[in-house]
């Protein structure tokens, strides 16, 4: 039978033991020690994963500031399909920089923005209307989704000249 990706681990704990390494230890111990015995390499697709994710988070948080003195998110993505010639479709995270993107590809990323924060929006009414159907207490919570106020609270200056 063939060994499982856990019996795998497993076994790398059991070599690490009787190699007289120290016990009790810490999984991430273990863990340096078989990468530097060549027990244990990452699969190359993790690699590129991790990395990816890593370039994707800096590229969330890479900002400057507009003529008016506004901080702007430089980067931004938007989602497509690509269908690959098995007649699959991949979906792909593109990435465009405000300050050079076409406005087909900005308006494409502001919507894809939008509806992430529709989606967080949906979650959290779900999970209000669940709590004010089930909770022990009685009690209702109202939640309002108008973020007109709230945005116009936001664009409000936090230093005062003068003062």
């Amino acid at each position: 039978m063939a060994k499982t990706k856990t019996d795998f681990l497993q076994d790398i704990v059991n070599v690490y033991r009787t190699s007289g390494q120290a016990w009790p230890s810490t999984a991430r111990a273990i863990a340096g020690w078989a990468i530097q015995e060549g027990l244990w390499k990452p699969p190359t697709k993790n690699l590129i994963e991790q990395c990816a994710d890593e370039i994707a988070a800096a590229m969330r948080d890479e900002y400057f500031i507009d003529p008016q003195g506004r901080t702007v998110r430089r980067k931004h993505p938007y989602r497509e399909i690509e269908e690959l010639p098995d007649g699959k479709h991949k979906q792909l995270f593109l990435w465009v920089d405000v300050a050079d993107a076409k406005p087909a590809e900005m308006e494409k990323a502001f919507q894809f923005g939008r509806k992430l924060i529709v989606g967080d929006c949906k979650q959290l009414k779900t999970d209000v209307d669940s709590y004010n159907d089930n909770n022990p207490h009685g009690e209702y919570i109202e939640i309002c989704f108008d973020f007109r106020d709230d945005l116009a609270e936001a664009e409000q200056p936090t230093v005062y000249p003068g003062l």
